[in-house]
C-alpha cells in the first residue's frame, strides 16, 4: 500500500506539470535510480533530431492561444501533412483551427480543434516521420 501511495504521489505532481513520471522502488540501487532520473531529465529536452524546436512544452492550446507553443504545433502541422503550408506566427487563428482539425480527422483522433496531450503525440509522431498523415 505505501509503494501504491508514493508512486501516485509522484505521478499526479508530474502529471499536472506536463512532466513524465518515474517511480522507483525503495530496494533499487543508487546506481539504477541515478540512470533513471538521467533517462527522465532526458526525456524533457528537445532531441536534435526533432525537427521543430521552438519549445519543449506541450500545452493545451486552441484558437485563440497565442506563442511559441503554438508556433511549435504549426511546424509539426506544416511536417506532419501535405500542402499544410501554415505560417509559423505563433497565433492560433482560424487557417490553423482548420489545419488542426484536418491534422484530428486524418490522424484518427478526437476532431475538436484543440492541441491537448492526445494531439500533441500524434503531431510529434506524424512530423518526425518520413511520411504524411495526409
Amino acid at each position: 500500500m505505501r509503494r501504491l501511495f508514493t508512486t501516485v504521489a509522484l505521478v499526479i505532481p508530474l502529471a499536472f506539470a506536463g512532466g513524465t513520471a518515474v517511480a522507483v522502488p525503495e530496494s533499487a540501487p543508487s546506481a539504477t535510480s541515478a540512470a533513471i532520473g538521467a533517462e527522465a531529465r532526458h526525456v524533457a529536452t528537445p532531441k536534435a533530431s526533432d525537427v521543430c524546436n521552438y519549445t519543449i512544452n506541450r500545452p493545451t492550446i486552441k484558437f485563440g492561444s497565442s506563442g511559441r507553443a503554438v508556433k511549435q504545433a504549426q511546424c509539426y502541422l506544416n511536417r506532419a501533412m501535405s500542402e499544410a503550408n501554415l505560417a509559423e506566427d505563433g497565433k492560433f487563428g482560424p487557417v490553423t483551427n482548420a489545419a488542426t482539425r484536418r491534422f484530428q480527422s486524418c490522424a484518427g483522433i478526437t476532431v475538436d480543434g484543440i492541441i491537448g496531450a492526445q494531439t500533441w503525440s500524434s503531431l510529434v509522431f506524424w512530423a518526425n516521420g518520413s511520411d504524411f498523415v495526409c
